[in-house]
């Protein structure tokens, strides 16, 4: 097969090789490959990376931090109650238009593939159904998973549960949930259990908000363990946020680490987020509101990360790099040696794909699709590190995005 590109002196976790892609599919690695083709790049000895996974986002409420007011009191109570009133006067195009302009900031720094909850509280769906359409828009370069995600809880409101049901069945690719917001324990349990019946019923991942807060006993958790124990589901569960984990006390949080261990569902850390809304109603010492990420870890769990939030009533900030949601991660969770800053690296690429269950699709292997990104550096430790440009996007063999590295010229003679 006739390479149609080549990138040469790549950087790779086994060491330097050249890269040929034919058309949309990886080729060849290995060292000074004896080919050409119409278009080669020289990398110049940096790091070539699968492209960042970004497992968690809002795309429904990007780039709408403001409207109508901004979040005062940083709590996540407060952000829902603004969306509440923002999303009363969303339209398809509204929708469309903020959630493209997202992806396309994303895109430019790295991030080819995207796990997006669209809420579906409202009658309208209208979320929902501006999403699924950006999902098919943007498929040729652009990897996006939908979550039908009832931010009212599917025992909220006395539709929501129907909602949630036509959300599936209009095409969202995973059943969401927020338990911890139901209105009784009891809901959320129910809810649970609703989610996972959706799933099987209509074969689809699951990924639910868990616990998202800081109270101890908000214990949802083992009940979506169990759930995946019993059905089998297992790596199909996500459970994101669960913040008040890293409240438990270590004895019960020992005994959840082993069911855990044995149901092996997927975890999302938000670390921008967690550490911004959680630890709010703390004097000090202050919680850093974040799980247990190391600690999952070591205990060979996949955790992946998510920047959550971009410009919205939860977070007014952020760029949806995934290099800053890594660096946060690294400084929250204090995970600052070598293999700990490799792991947390992962944790936005090989971690993320395992999230969203797409390991046969992703990685840079001869035979699977030509879907990666080059870091104008060496090495993981230095993208940490430096937060350096993503010089190239290759998505599906084609570079989609070159972005020149900033030229630091200095005006005066200094010693």
């Amino acid at each position: 097969m006739t390479p149609t590109l080549i990138l040469r002196n790549c950087a790779l976790v086994n060491g330097p090789a050249d890269i040929a892609i034919a058309n949309s599919t990886i080729i060849a690695i290995e060292p000074n490959l004896p080919l050409t083709a119409p278009t080669e790049i020289d990398v110049a000895g940096n790091l070539v990376s699968p492209p960042f996974v970004e497992s968690h986002i809002h795309l429904d409420s990007a780039l709408t931090a403001g409207q109508p007011r901004h979040n005062q009191s940083g709590t996540l109570f407060e952000g829902i109650e603004i969306w509440r009133e923002r999303k009363q006067s969303l339209t398809l195009d509204d929708i469309k238009h903020r959630a493209t302009a997202a992806l396309k900031l994303m895109a430019s720094q790295g991030t080819l593939f995207v796990r997006t909850h669209a809420d579906v509280s409202e009658a309208s769906l209208t979320a929902l159904q501006g999403l699924l359409e950006v999902r098919d828009t943007v498929k040729d370069w652009m990897t996006v998973q939908v979550v039908a995600f009832p931010q009212d809880g599917i025992y909220g409101g006395p539709k929501n549960d129907d909602l949630m049901e036509e959300a599936i069945k209009q095409g969202a690719d995973a059943v969401g949930g927020i338990p911890h917001y139901e209105l009784t324990r009891e809901d959320g349990v129910r809810s649970v259990h609703r989610i996972f019946d959706l799933a099987q019923k209509y074969d689809r991942l699951i990924d639910i908000h868990c616990d998202e807060i800081d109270d101890d006993q908000a214990r949802f958790l083992e009940v979506v363990s169990a759930c995946a124990l019993r059905t089998g589901l297992n790596e199909k569960v996500t459970a994101s946020h669960t913040t008040a984990f890293g409240s438990y006390n270590d004895a019960y949080a020992f005994k959840l680490m082993g069911f855990l261990k044995r149901s092996q569902i997927n975890f999302i850390a938000n670390p921008l987020i967690n550490i911004t809304l959680q630890g709010r109603t703390d004097t000090y010492p202050k919680r850093r509101g974040l799980t247990r990420v190391k600690e999952l870890w070591q205990a060979g769990l996949n955790v992946s990360l998510g920047n959550d939030c971009i410009q919205d009533p939860w977070y007014g900030l952020g760029m949806g790099h995934m290099l800053d949601v890594v660096s946060m991660a690294v400084h929250v969770c204090q995970m600052t040696g070598l293999k700990e800053l490799d792991a947390c690296y992962d944790m936005a690429t090989i971690c993320g794909a395992n999230t969203l269950n797409l390991q046969d699709s992703y990685g840079i292997q001869v035979g699977k699709p030509a879907n990666l990104i080059v870091l104008n550096c060496p090495s993981k430790y230095e993208a940490i590190r430096c937060r350096p440009v993503v010089s190239h996007v290759i998505s599906r063999g084609k570079v989609l995005v070159e972005t020149t590295p900033p030229e630091v010229k200095w005006q005066q003679e200094v010693g």
